[in-house]
């Protein structure tokens, strides 16, 4: 058993050091073997990438990392504040959301690709185009001259944008042994938080007093720093062994993307551009079905696939894949609504409203700098499942605040939320990122990400229905949706005292709703890391980590 993380190494996939055999494993071999680049600088044969001597190397490495998280960090809360003047300026109110919902939609059915091809070609090729891509879509962005060309050009972003969430996060854990590796999440944590806080602020200000297209050219600078950084010092791998050419799955990687984006379509767009049993989302959910079925069916039969079932084989990464997924359909309740709630039912503006929400984020990185104490002495799975249980009972806690209530009373809620995800998430990514070699990282870490987003989607869609449904019931006939309760709102003056207090009640009442659907959603996390996670994760060795 390893002293520093009372995980079981693994020298042999199928045979268990602690005992028995290595649960989550089909076999594959765990020999350390050092993966090729495809491009890029070399290391020292047989050295693992980042690790060793270099530390100023290193140091730029991480400071490339941190960089293009930010980039990833700010688009959306940087986008959002600016959406007013975009449309002033561009018109298209009636399909502005896909300014969001297009960039969601890239960013999240390319992440099974391009972690494939940081495991087939390298890491450092496939960040540096994901940069590229994502500076080019912010350049264009800043030069387009319809709210339509907008939408196309945020799409270009977010097909950078999946490269950078999910190599970011792969070359973290490429760059540390495993007991240092806390300490680069917990940089990523906090450039997360702070990126996500600064957003909305950095937005309105540049809508204000320049110009909304700055909100895009903003990102040139700090993009191209990280992508001299990242091309100057990031050096992967020689593979010790002859190989064949890479073979790349190109008809799994269409369907992977066709599916999906029918899939996130028909979440996004259903009961919101369309009722949920109307044409539109029963062919959207109708053919991402028969895609999906014919993913499966075209990965199994492909040499090099996209998506590898040992993905789904491996109880290890198969439980994390559904508990973050579950962490991600959660999030929606206080990252979608708890801003209406502290707008609508507290009375507070804008900005306010906004550090309600931000404690959640602040103690976050916090809460996961302090993990790697806790899975240290306890193990991933009982961490985890610390963090999961302390995140119900605080989810739970939500509805039974009086109403109105006063601000400090969520911003509690959201301090202890913050702190108990955090003992969740980083243990659940750091032990599944330990449990394979170099040549399957990317490839992980890329499911992980993709299942969380996923559920964020599917969260969005389900906590809406859920909102919007309480709202009927409470308001009657001539109720609404939370957009048409926030523009009332918004203008009290146009609403009796009686009628602002009933819409009030009634999005207190929604809220309390969404809240008690996210409990249920981190007791699903629960049960999967009870039921289906092992007791203790089969984590490599350092030595074998390559």
């Amino acid at each position: 058993m390893r002293p520093d993380t009372g995980e079981c190494p693994e020298a042999d996939p199928c045979q268990d050091p602690c005992g028995g055999t290595a649960p989550g494993h089909d076999g594959a071999s765990a020999t350390a073997t050092v993966p090729t680049s495809g491009a890029g600088g070399r290391t020292e044969q047989g050295s693992t990438p980042g690790k060793g001597p270099g530390g100023p190397r290193r140091r730029a490495v991480v400071a490339a990392l941190m960089l293009a998280m930010a980039l990833a960090a700010l688009d959306g809360t940087i986008v959002a504040t600016a959406v007013p003047q975009i449309v002033a300026d561009l018109g298209g109110f009636s399909v502005f959301s896909w300014l969001f919902s297009g960039y969601l939609l890239a960013a999240t059915v390319t992440l099974p690709v391009y972690g494939k091809l940081s495991d087939t070609f390298g890491r450092k090729p496939v960040l540096i185009a994901g940069i590229v891509l994502f500076l080019a879509g912010s350049l264009l962005c800043a030069a387009a001259w319809n709210m339509a060309a907008l939408i196309a050009f945020r799409v270009v972003q977010g097909l950078g944008g999946g490269a950078l969430q999910g190599t970011v996060q792969t070359i973290a854990a490429d760059l540390y042994p495993l007991r240092e590796r806390p300490r680069i999440q917990a940089r990523l944590s906090t450039v997360w938080a702070a990126s996500a806080v600064a957003g909305p602020a950095v937005g309105g200000l540049l809508a204000a007093y320049a110009d909304w297209r700055w909100i895009f050219l903003i990102n040139l600078p700090v993009g191209a720093l990280a992508l001299w950084l990242a091309a100057r010092h990031l050096e992967e791998p020689l593979r010790t062994e002859p190989t064949d050419r890479p073979r790349i799955d190109w008809p799994g990687a269409l369907l992977v993307f066709a599916s999906g984006a029918l899939l996130i379509t028909a979440l996004v767009q259903g009961g919101v551009a369309w009722p949920w049993l109307s044409a539109p989302s029963l062919t959207l959910f109708g053919g991402s079905a028969l895609l999906i079925a014919a993913t499966v069916v075209t990965e199994r039969r492909a040499a090099e696939p996209v998506i590898p079932g040992w993905v789904w084989r491996r109880r290890t990464i198969a439980a994390v894949n559904l508990a973050l997924g579950a962490l991600g359909l959660l999030m929606v309740a206080p990252t979608v609504f708890l801003p209406t709630y502290a707008q609508s039912v507290l009375g507070l503006g804008p900005i306010a409203a906004g550090f309600v929400l931000s404690a959640m984020i602040l103690t976050w990185p916090v809460s996961a700098a302090f993990a790697n104490r806790v899975y240290t002495r306890i193990g991933f799975r009982l961490t985890a499942v610390t963090g999961i249980t302390l995140s119900m009972l605080t989810l739970l806690a939500f509805p039974l605040l009086p109403y109105p209530g006063e601000p400090w009373q969520p911003t509690l809620i959201m301090l202890l939320l913050g702190a108990s995800l955090g003992l969740f998430q980083l243990p659940l990514i750091v032990g599944v990122q330990s449990t394979v070699g170099w040549s399957e990282r990317g490839t992980t870490t890329a499911s992980v990400l993709f299942c969380r987003q996923v559920g964020q989607s599917l969260g969005a869609a389900l906590f809406g229905a859920v909102a919007n449904a309480v709202l009927t019931t409470r308001l009657g006939a001539a109720g609404g949706d939370l957009d048409t309760v926030a523009r009332a709102l918004d203008d009290p003056s146009s609403l009796t005292a009686d009628a602002a207090d009933r819409l009030r009640r009634a999005v207190d009442a929604a809220v309390d709703h969404v809240y008690l659907g996210a409990a249920a959603a981190a007791a699903v996390a629960l049960l999967v890391l009870l039921v289906l996670a092992p007791r203790r994760f089969p984590v490599l060795s350092d030595d074998a980590d390559t």
